[in-house]
């Protein structure tokens, strides 16, 4: 997603293609982090989740990710089904302010479950399969 960062939102406001391009970016992105969020928790803490958000908040609960990086993520979950259910109806200026932080914000989800990972691998004991 880095390869369009530059991008302003009147360019993007005016470019179909570009629209498409973030929209589905962000779609696979929060998509991934959401999953893999589940996966953790169900593989690693034998805890199954049913909302989104609850994913996030017991990643932060079992300390794979920080308090910080949970606030950040906060409402991911939510803005991933406006992408999925009402593409028809996406609020341009909100696509890209969420576009512009997810640039910022999912390399440290990336950064935190590859440290804590790392740290279970250490202790011998991932649980994830």
């Amino acid at each position: 997603m880095r390869e369009k960062e530059t991008i302003s939102l009147e360019e993007y406001r005016r470019d179909v293609n570009l629209q498409w391009f973030v929209e589905r970016g962000l779609e696979l992105a929060s998509s991934l982090i959401l999953d893999t969020g589940n996966h953790i928790l169900a593989g690693a803490f034998r805890i199954a989740v049913d909302e989104y958000e609850k994913i996030l908040e017991e990643l932060w609960r079992q300390r794979v990710i920080s308090e910080q990086l949970y606030r950040e993520l906060r409402g991911l979950g939510g803005f991933r089904n406006i992408l999925v259910h009402g593409y028809m109806e996406l609020d341009h200026e909100l696509v890209y302010a969420h576009y512009k932080k997810a640039l910022r914000v999912f390399p440290g989800f990336i950064g935190e479950v590859t440290a804590w990972l790392e740290g279970q691998s250490s202790a011998g004991n991932t649980g994830v399969d």
